[in-house]
Order: structure tokens, then sequence, then C-alpha cells
């Protein structure tokens, strides 16, 4: 893998944790931030 792939992911990655901080911010909702997160995680996982 080259540098360019790992920090074009590392970026991607840094807009969709602020993405997430936004609706977090903005759902009052626990079990809309609890899904939320869930897909935060999963998307963040390496995949192996």
């Amino acid at each position: 893998m080259n540098s360019g792939t790992t920090w074009r992911q590392r970026r991607q990655a840094a807009r969709t944790r602020r993405a997430l901080d936004r609706a977090l911010a903005r759902s009052s909702s626990p079990a809309m931030r609890d899904e939320l997160l869930t897909m935060a995680n999963s998307a963040w996982t390496p995949r192996v």
C-alpha cells in the first residue's frame, strides 16, 4: 500500500468523525446517538 492511499483514508476518516460529531450534537435521542456511534465504530474498524 502506498502512502498516498493511507493519507487519503486518514483524511476521509477525520471528515467522517467531524460529521459524526455534528450529528451527535444535533441528535437529542439517545437511541439515535447509539446508532450513530455503532455505525461509526464499524466504519472505522480496519478491514482485515
